[in-house]
């Protein structure tokens, strides 16, 4: 089996931290890979650092770019079109990976054949440090989908095949800001396992704008990808009041307690 990996990313004005998620990579302890890097239509000096690294490094980088700003959905889309590895891989333009992320990863998933996909700890940090780690469960199935998200997207590793068999990311407007939810209903249902490393192999940037960005229109949106992702899983639909009102709570939330909550649940 081909053991390389491609890395996918999409980045949009990334500028201030693309080059230390990039030296991330080249960090990685684990050496056969192939980054693909999708700039979906960034208005700052983002092409410019990927051009300087693809020049340095050609066997190593795809890049690929939308000639309008399509989102995170279409542009790991983009991205799997060019991915040639058997694994697949996340990574996002203003995090870090530790030194040994792919090598446990890969570690995991060949000692472990039962297993389809690997996540792992998040450890948050920002300018001042490190912060909280975010944890997940590390034996998951579809039940978890009625109350979290299982798997923290950007530090997964899966297998091509995997997302040629859901057809990679739904592109609508439902998806927006939760393409990985809906990508996780679609994994149960397809029979498939997966697994939460503890170990925290990724550090997140802590970013108080994602919570801004969780409007109403965005989590009623997700609440749609609920609905249909719990009648894909075969959930009792009373199951789905309670998801009605988690949404109408959070929606109502002010976002400094909500990021005060996130913190909470991270611990």
């Amino acid at each position: 089996m081909n053991d390389k990996i491609s890395i996918i990313m999409s980045v949009y004005n990334c500028e201030q931290y693309l080059r230390e998620s990039i030296d991330s990579i080249l960090a990685q302890t684990y050496d056969n890979w192939e980054f693909v890097i999708c700039n979906d239509a960034s208005t700052d000096g983002t092409q410019a650092i990927l051009d300087e690294y693809k020049a340095k490094y050609p066997e190593k980088f795809v890049l690929i770019c939308n000639e309008t700003n399509k989102r995170l959905a279409f542009s790991l889309n983009h991205c799997l079109q060019y991915a040639t590895g058997d694994y697949i891989a996340r990574m996002d333009g203003d995090d870090i990976s530790t030194p040994d992320r792919f090598e446990t990863e890969m570690n995991f998933l060949k000692s472990h054949p039962q297993i389809d996909l690997v996540g792992s700890a998040m450890q948050q940090f920002n300018e001042n440090g490190n912060l909280q780690i975010v944890s997940k469960p590390e034996n998951v199935d579809k039940y978890a989908m009625r109350d979290i998200v299982p798997f923290n997207h950007a530090t997964i590793m899966t297998y091509r095949r995997v997302y040629e068999k859901l057809g990679g990311y739904t592109v609508a407007k439902r998806t927006n800001r939760a393409q990985d939810y809906d990508l996780w209903f679609r994994f149960f249902a397809e029979g498939y396992a997966g697994h939460n490393l503890p170990e925290a192999l990724y550090l997140v940037r802590e970013d108080m704008n994602a919570i801004k960005r969780r409007t109403f229109k965005v989590r009623w949106y997700a609440y749609q990808t609920t609905r249909i992702g719990f009648k894909l899983l075969g959930f009792p639909r009373r199951w789905l009041v309670k998801e009605f009102f988690k949404t109408l709570v959070k929606s109502l939330v002010p976002y400094r307690l909500a990021y005060w909550y996130r913190k909470r649940q991270a611990k």
